[in-house]
C-alpha cells in the first residue's frame, strides 16, 4: 500500500512545507486539485455532495497544479505528484501537454496525470471550451499528448484535432495517465489506461469499483499488474482496515493523516506532526 497526502483547499504556500515534510517522512506521494476559478454562483449543482453544495469556502486556494508541481520538484527528491484531478478538456491539448510535460520534465519523471472530464459547465463556458462531448475530447487528447510528449516528430488526424507534422520539446518521462469518476464511462476509460483516481467514498463501494475495475481489465486482455486504484477513504483509519483494502485491490490511499489527530483546523505544524504520527501508527517506511 502507498499513501499519497491530499493537499486540497490548503493555502499554497502551505503545500510547499507539507511536501517537503511528506518527502522527508517516506510518503508516497501528493495529490494536487484543479480549478481555474470558482464562481460565486452556480447553475451546475457539485455532484460529489449530497446538497450539490461545493465542498469549500470561496477565496481557497487553487494553485496552476503543473506550476506548483514543477515548484515542488525542486524541494524534494523522491515524492511523486499526481493531479486530483485535471480537466484537461478545459485547455488545448497542445498547451496541457506542454505544462504537463515540462512538469515531468522538471520532477525527473514524478508526475501522474489524475484525468476528469470535468462537471462545472460554466467553467467551460467561461474559458471558450465545449462541454458537451467533453469525455470522447479527453479520451483523443491524452492519445495526443502522449505523442507530443515522445521524441520525434509528431502528426496527428483526429475527430477533434488535426496536427500538422511538428515536435514538441523537451521530451517527457513517462506520465501515466489515472482517470476519475464514478460512472461506468469513467471506470471503462481508467481501465484502458493506467489507474483510477476517486472521491472521497467508503471502503465498500471502493472495493466494488476495484472488481470492476479488475472485470474491466480481464475482458481487454490486460494485468492489473502497475495499475493504479487510489482511494481517499472515509471509513479506513487503523492498518488492519488498510490491510483489508490493499487485500481487495485498492494500491494507494489519498488521505490527510492529521484529520485523525487534530481535525480540519490544524496548523502547518498540527498537520506536520500529523504525517509523523500517522507514519509511525501506520508502520509507514519510504518506498
Amino acid at each position: 500500500m502507498k499513501f499519497y497526502i491530499s493537499t486540497g483547499f490548503m493555502d499554497t504556500g502551505e503545500i510547499l512545507e507539507i511536501a517537503k515534510a511528506a518527502d522527508e517522512l517516506g510518503y508516497d506521494g501528493l495529490g494536487i486539485p484543479d480549478h481555474v476559478v470558482n464562481f460565486a454562483e452556480l447553475q451546475t449543482p457539485y455532484p460529489y455532495s449530497d446538497s450539490g453544495d461545493r465542498r469549500w469556502e470561496p477565496f481557497t486556494d487553487w494553485a496552476d497544479p503543473w506550476v506548483l508541481i514543477g515548484s515542488l520538484a525542486q524541494l524534494t527528491t523522491r515524492l511523486r505528484f499526481v493531479t486530483t484531478v485535471y480537466v484537461a478538456a478545459l485547455r488545448d491539448p497542445y498547451s496541457a501537454a506542454k505544462s504537463i510535460g515540462t512538469a515531468a520534465y522538471l520532477s525527473q519523471g514524478r508526475v501522474e496525470l489524475g484525468l476528469g472530464v470535468g462537471w462545472c459547465r460554466e467553467e467551460f463556458e467561461l474559458l471558450g471550451a465545449q462541454f458537451s462531448r467533453r469525455g470522447k475530447r479527453s479520451d483523443e487528447m491524452v492519445e495526443l499528448m502522449r505523442e507530443l510528449w515522445a521524441p520525434g516528430w509528431t502528426e496527428f488526424h483526429g475527430e477533434f484535432y488535426q496536427t500538422p507534422k511538428l515536435e514538441m520539446s523537451p521530451p517527457a518521462p513517462h506520465i501515466p495517465v489515472l482517470v476519475g469518476g464514478r460512472t461506468e464511462h469513467a471506470l471503462r476509460r481508467a481501465a484502458a489506461h493506467d489507474g483510477w483516481i476517486g472521491d472521497l467514498l467508503p471502503m465498500a463501494e471502493a472495493l466494488t469499483i476495484a472488481a470492476r475495475l479488475r472485470a474491466l481489465r480481464a475482458e481487454a486482455g490486460k494485468a492489473m499488474d502497475d495499475f493504479t486504484i487510489l482511494a481517499p477513504l472515509n471509513d479506513a483509519f487503523t492498518p488492519d482496515q488498510y490491510a483489508r483494502a490493499e487485500e481487495g485491490g485498492i494500491t494507494h490511499i489519498l488521505t490527510m493523516p492529521w484529520m485523525f489527530y487534530s481535525g480540519p483546523n490544524a496548523g502547518t505544524d498540527e498537520k506536520i506532526k500529523g504525517l509523523e504520527r500517522f507514519r509511525g501508527d501506520m508502520g509507514l517506511v519510504g518506498s
